[in-house]
């Protein structure tokens, strides 16, 4: 897996989680992911970000983790609420990425 889909897929971990102290661990992984991104973007330029992110929220929908989630419903975009510009941008904050997704999630 990319670190763009694995970013991405940890960003929705983290608002779909009922649990503070799961949704925490999920944000460090995002920031780890974005840490090697932001370091080399050129890596990733030639990525199609909504195609990241339906394999993301796909591997973020396991079975495995659906116990544990509890944010808020499924339902979310189909499209990417992020752009790449966005992802590889080395200022990006990762609370407020995870805010976007739920708010987009409950929204639709």
């Amino acid at each position: 897996m990319n670190d763009v889909r694995h970013l991405l897929a940890s960003l929705v971990k983290a608002a779909l989680m009922g649990d503070d102290r799961a949704s925490l661990l999920w944000r460090e992984e995002a920031r780890q992911d974005h840490g090697r991104i932001a370091a080399d973007p050129s890596t990733v330029a030639h990525l199609k970000i909504d195609g990241m992110w339906t394999l993301a929220v796909g591997d973020a929908e396991a079975p495995e983790f659906r116990a544990a989630e509890g944010q808020v419903e499924f339902g979310l975009p189909a499209l990417c609420p992020f752009t790449l510009a966005e992802i590889t941008d080395p200022g990006l904050d990762i609370d407020a990425a995870v805010e976007r997704i739920r708010k987009s999630a409950a929204t639709g």
